[in-house]
């Protein structure tokens, strides 16, 4: 079957994609030139600018890719066709469902998730806001859902928003160790029960928590 144009185009990007992400395992993104990334792919300069607008324009898509399969999994650990009996047993289930989920999902993504590490703190400053702006989604719908559980009455708008932050960052912490960690199932096992334990504590401790003392 023929290639069309549209097909031919796609096929393109996403070598330019891919590219980015294998050159950007050994050098920042703020340290690659449009051309280093047309050599690699086999394309003149020129085309490029075809697909994206700069370097930094494919830096935010790959930011996108990174968060967009992400949030819709961990959104999906915190929904259950039976509601677990009481608060302790579905903050348990979320630890455990939200852990699977980086646990299935980012080996699929670790170049991407390498990418996140490496350019969330040192990144051009478009990258890094893009990143803090896909975590702020995430705690967002996090402290949403959270609000929704019974005994959620007990605390506050911002300290929702704190208990949604840590559990944010120890999960980009997590995926982040998970990325490095390639293949090697030990590791993965490591990070998992750490996870699951960590986030355990956080969302019991929680638990006993009251904003008004």
């Amino acid at each position: 079957m023929t290639e069309t144009r549209v097909e031919r185009k796609e096929r393109t990007r996403r070598a330019i994609l891919d590219a980015t992400l294998g050159l950007c395992e050994t050098q920042p993104l703020a340290a690659l030139s449009l051309r280093q990334v047309a050599k690699e792919v086999g394309i003149v300069p020129t085309a490029f600018y075809r697909h994206f607008e700069s370097i930094e324009d494919l830096g935010l898509v790959l930011v996108d890719e990174s968060f967009s399969s992400l949030r819709d999994l961990l959104r999906a650990a915190r929904t259950f066709d039976t509601p677990p009996p009481n608060d302790r047993a579905l903050f348990h289930a979320v630890a455990d469902n939200s852990v699977k989920a980086l646990v299935t999902h980012v080996p699929r993504a670790q170049r991407h998730f390498r990418f996140i590490a490496r350019e969330r703190l040192a990144g051009p400053a478009p990258v890094r806001e893009a990143v803090r702006h896909q975590l702020e989604l995430i705690e967002r719908e996090l402290a949403t859902d959270i609000a929704r559980v019974p005994g959620a009455g007990r605390w506050t708008t911002e300290d929702l928003r704190i208990l949604a932050n840590l559990l944010v960052s120890a999960m980009l912490t997590h995926a982040e160790e998970l990325a490095l960690a390639g293949n090697r199932d030990d590791v993965v096992r490591r990070v998992e029960t750490t996870a699951r334990r960590q986030l355990r504590m956080v969302l019991i401790g929680a638990l006993g928590w009251d904003s008004s003392r």
